[in-house]
């Protein structure tokens, strides 16, 4: 699903509004449990490739080959990354299991969120407008409990906070990169994936091109940046917005 496709999707939906609440709960043991493991079109956010990877404790490049889909957007050729779905009847997660989710504590973002779906939009401030929709599937039993939430009591319950600051700041990029009407060409486009999901390799790129001594960047950030995964995305992001824009508040060349 498109970006787009998405969008019009989540307008089809109730949207709840500040301080509505809805009723839900989800459990092993209610009847419809795993029922929304499966046959997904789940596109993953950097930060979802980075927990999850450093769940499994494997190489990025191994779990973008073993459990991601790779296709481009149709209008700026940003890389789309997809979880690829077991070749079964089901199309069941990966990681789903009779008991539950066997990466439940860096499940994605978009698996925190359910029931909700959440819509951003830059707010010209530079910061970011956000709208939340229930979704309501015909086989969820989890609307019939009497657990009651409003949109910040979910997300807060479900440590949705970091997900928020990575997924926005990831956001940002591509909105601001559509406004911009180009095309990413080929090169970039592997440049892209190498800097936002595959953290380790674009580690050994740092390391080896010896990126540090280009930029303003001191040693403490060096540091974090080569030891913290949140710390390498945060600068693949200030990075990437410098390569694409040619000016980055946070990141700036050497004079």
């Amino acid at each position: 699903m498109s970006k787009d496709e998405t969008k019009e999707f989540l307008d089809s939906l109730p949207e709840l509004k500040k301080g509505e609440s809805y009723c839900f709960k989800c459990y092993p043991g209610i009847s419809c449990f795993n029922e929304c493991c499966g046959d997904l079109n789940l596109v993953m956010t950097p930060y979802d490739v980075l927990r999850l990877r450093r769940n499994l404790d494997m190489a990025s490049r191994d779990f973008v080959h073993m459990h991601c889909e790779t296709s481009v957007m149709p209008d700026t050729r940003f890389p789309v990354l997809r979880l690829r779905m077991t070749d079964n009847e089901k199309r069941s997660c990966p990681f789903v299991r009779p008991e539950g989710c066997s990466v439940y504590p860096d499940r994605p973002g978009a698996c925190r969120t359910y029931p909700l779906g959440r819509a951003t939009r830059p707010d010209g401030k530079g910061g970011v407008e956000e709208q939340f929709f229930v979704v309501r599937e015909p086989h969820c039993r989890g609307f019939e409990e009497s657990d009651q939430w409003t949109s910040d009591e979910w997300l807060k319950d479900q440590g949705f906070d970091i997900y928020v600051r990575f997924n926005d700041r990831y956001m940002g990029l591509l909105a601001r990169f559509k406004e911009t009407g180009k095309q990413l060409p080929d090169q970039m486009v592997q440049m892209v994936v190498l800097a936002l999901y595959q953290l380790d390799d674009f580690r050994a790129m740092i390391r080896n091109m010896r990126v540090f001594d280009r930029f303003e960047v001191d040693e403490e950030r060096q540091r974090a940046v080569m030891e913290d995964d949140e710390a390498a995305l945060e600068f693949a992001y200030d990075w990437l917005e410098l390569m694409l824009f040619r000016s980055c508040e946070n990141l700036k060349p050497k004079a």
